[in-house]
């Protein structure tokens, strides 16, 4: 067998161009096979389905590189969930652009590591342009403020509560119930206290019981508040809460890892008032960004706020290598080896510009509004409430939990929607969070005929048991 091709040089893109169609064609195969959402049958079928498809990985006879990638594409692409198919709404799970994930092919060609200039030049001027930009979108007032590319919004909470360590010694993180899971976790990675949380009783941060939690607990105080929930899309009270951590002189974290990019778009960027007034933010541009994972930000108001976490390996930042003005890229992330994704971002935010990106958000909530109202209007759903992003929670009228629960399987089951779950007010409710700009009234009131079907054949095979 002769060696295979690189994918870099000048003679990358030539090996790449048949492979990519062989790719593509794959990607093709496997949607029109799966004809929906996600695979029927459930995870024993799909699993069997997947080992049957794919046979052996690692054969004592190579089948070669068309083979390899016309079957396993194929098999993964026929068995995926598919974020672009509109009935495919349970999650913060974006269908990517065409050209984010365009961009991402040429990073993966270049394969720029972000760990020293010496291995990517241009990609780390890029990404430093990156960051900066993004970091006077959330924070437009101060000289310079900054920002790192990291993971996802769980790493970035994690930085945040380094950072606040960093400056202050072993915080005490205050945030509500509704708060994302890794704020708590990333405290205990920390060896920080446990987070004290306080109640959301309406899903966003209660005040008084704030007020309260700042007065009972000894500094330094981290809140961490949260613009766009994983189980709602609500925003806490930002500017109320942030007059009270400055009123007693606690840090503030503000993770807007759901809701930070309706700062692109007029029409919605007043929910996220006073997001300048945090010691950190976090974005998520993998989620109302459309980009491929990952692509997460953590932004802060000054830069030396990131100076801390520089960090000393001779091989990679020798000292007489930055003083002669080598670029330290150390200290722009907790990993080494890290991808650039600082092109996908770029590419798409220049191709779409502020206008285009905020058509797509606008479009996008204006679906999940539209959906709510379906909801609202039909007889036999009842609306949790109105959205305040993307997500619209809903269950069938006159049901249990158990009940909305078997309707979530049996729609996956079935591979005709993939919709989420959630607990609000004490009761279990269909999620769905609504991401694809594509998405039309036609495929939400198709979207809702699934349930309200599945819903009649769970209460129809409940009777026969009883």
């Amino acid at each position: 067998m002769p060696t295979p091709p690189l994918a870099g040089g000048t003679a990358g893109p030539a090996h790449l161009r048949p492979l990519i169609d062989t790719v593509l064609t794959a990607l093709h195969d496997g949607a029109t096979r799966r004809n929906g959402p996600l695979p029927a049958g459930g995870p024993d079928t799909v699993t069997h389905h997947l080992h049957h498809t794919t046979g052996p990985l690692i054969p004592d006879q190579g089948t070669g590189a068309h083979h390899a990638l016309r079957t396993l594409v194929t098999a993964l692409a026929q068995g995926a969930a598919d974020p672009a198919h509109p009935h495919c709404a349970a999650h913060l799970h974006t269908p990517p652009l065409a050209l984010a994930a365009a961009a991402d092919l040429a990073a993966s060609a270049l394969n720029p590591s972000m760990d020293s200039w010496d291995q990517a030049p241009a990609a780390s001027a890029l990404e430093a342009a990156l960051t900066t930009a993004l970091a006077t979108e959330v924070y437009p007032h101060t000289p310079k403020p900054d920002s790192l590319i990291t993971t996802g919004g769980t790493e970035a909470n994690q930085l945040a509560l380094l950072l606040a360590r960093e400056r202050h010694g072993p915080v005490q993180t205050i945030c509500a119930a509704n708060a994302h899971h890794s704020i708590t976790r990333a405290a205990w990675l920390l060896g920080l206290p446990t987070p004290v949380v306080i109640p959301a009783p309406t899903g966003v941060m209660d005040l008084t019981a704030l007020r309260d939690a700042l007065l009972r607990n000894d500094g330094p105080l981290l809140v961490a508040a949260t613009a766009g929930t994983t189980d709602t899309g609500r925003i806490d009270p930002l500017t109320d809460i942030a007059d009270l951590t400055t009123t007693h002189g606690a840090e503030l974290h503000i993770d807007a890892a759901y809701g930070g990019p309706l700062l692109f778009s007029p029409t919605h960027r007043h929910h996220l008032r006073s997001l300048h007034r945090a010691h950190s933010v976090t974005l998520d541009l993998h989620k109302l960004g459309w980009q491929p994972a990952s692509a997460g930000i953590l932004a802060v108001p000054d830069h030396h706020y990131l100076d801390v976490l520089h960090h000393h390996a001779p091989y990679l930042n020798a000292d007489d290598d930055t003083d002669a003005g080598l670029p330290d890229l150390l200290g722009r992330s907790l990993r080494t080896t890290r991808r650039p994704d600082a092109l996908k971002i770029a590419v798409t935010l220049q191709a779409l510009g502020r206008n285009g990106l905020a058509d797509l958000i606008d479009r996008t909530v204006a679906s999940a509004h539209h959906l709510a109202d379906l909801v609202d209007a039909h007889p036999a759903l009842e609306l949790h409430d109105h959205p305040t992003i993307s997500t619209v929670l809903f269950r069938p009228t006159h049901t249990d939990d158990t009940t909305v629960a078997t309707i979530r399987r049996t729609l996956l089951n079935q591979g005709h929607a993939v919709l989420g779950r959630a607990r609000a007010d004490d009761r279990l409710w269909l999620k769905a969070t609504l991401l694809n700009p594509h998405t039309t009234p036609d495929d939400l009131q198709r979207l809702l005929t699934l349930v309200t079907h599945a819903h009649a054949g769970a209460t129809k095979e409940g009777s026969t048991l009883r």
